[in-house]
């Protein structure tokens, strides 16, 4: 309970205010927009470039931790998908269904729950996870729909196309430019580092508040059972994989945390946008998120009390 009280609801009555805000007229859908325009396209970016420019990458980049995380990733991409297909849903359909377990809201959720409960310190190991989390996704996840959608077609281009949805997400430039620095050494200019530092302290708590605007623009709509699936996948299958394959490879308890916690969050709005890019599952998906993140206020306060 007091998980519940000290980590998750804080971060949830944020997301509400804004969900209200906008439900009441008083937050337009046009300001949802640009707030999370400017979110995800400069502060959250700024946020991703600076923690990676300056991560011990020799230290935090342990393939156990990865692995551990992806691996649950995987296998709810993978039993959603096959799950959809089972319920009768077109192979197109499925990735999309799959795509929800795959992409969880590792920045927007994972991010403030993680610091709340854990502390600053601890984050180091969830930048490490998203510092990939987008490339991998996209990877999979539009590989598998142009497989699905070509069968028979020639794949060619397929490619141009998985680098190309990677490298026009704004997530993906920061996090390659914070490598760049990295590796290269470079220092900021102190003018630039206080300026990115204003960016970053405005990050979470207005993509937090605009995430509950994007909600209140979803309505609950689709099949039932495929939005269940979508949950299940996301706020069970993923953190439990995460959990076992984690204990199983030994990783520390900041690892541990970070791969299990990070892997329990709702689907992120990006598996909206990928089933919208395409044209396919929109309803389920925008219902998973919708409802699967109302669900993991509970389910996230369940895994912080499994959590060592």
């Amino acid at each position: 309970m007091s998980a519940l009280l000290d980590v998750v609801l804080p971060v949830f009555l944020v997301i509400g205010a804004g969900y209200l805000a906008t439900w009441r007229g008083l937050f337009s859908e046009g300001g949802v927009q640009g707030l999370m325009s400017f979110t995800q396209t400069f502060a959250i970016p700024c946020l991703l470039f600076q923690a990676i420019a300056t991560m011990d990458l020799g230290d935090e980049f342990a393939w156990p931790l990865l692995l551990s995380f992806y691996a649950g990733a995987l296998s709810g991409f993978l039993l959603g998908m096959l799950a959809a297909r089972a319920f009768g849903r077109p192979w197109e359909d499925a990735v999309a269904i799959g795509f929800c377990g795959l992409f969880s809201n590792s920045v927007l959720l994972g991010l403030p729950i993680a610091e709340r409960a854990f502390g600053m310190e601890a984050l180091r190991f969830n930048y490490a996870i998203i510092a990939v989390h987008a490339p991998f996704c996209y990877l999979v996840g539009v590989t598998a729909m142009e497989l699905v959608r070509a069968r028979g077609e020639s794949i060619a281009g397929l490619p141009r196309k998985v680098v190309r949805a990677m490298f026009h997400n704004s997530l993906v430039i920061g996090i390659a430019l914070g490598f760049a620095v990295n590796l290269t050494g470079l220092s900021l200019p102190q003018v630039a580092s206080d300026a990115l530092d204003m960016m970053i302290r405005a990050a979470l708590p207005a993509a937090l508040f605009g995430l509950g605007g994007i909600l209140c623009q979803y309505r609950i709509e689709g099949d039932m059972r495929i939005i269940g699936l979508i949950c299940a996948t996301s706020l069970v299958v993923h953190p439990a994989v995460a959990w076992g394959v984690g204990q199983g490879l030994g990783l520390s308890t900041d690892q541990i945390r970070a791969s299990v916690l990070t892997g329990a969050m709702a689907p992120g709005v990006n598996t909206y946008i990928f089933a919208n890019i395409y044209g396919v599952a929109k309803r389920s998906a925008a219902s998973g998120v919708l409802i699967g993140t109302g669900v993991s206020i509970l389910s996230v306060s369940a895994w912080l009390q499994i959590l060592p």
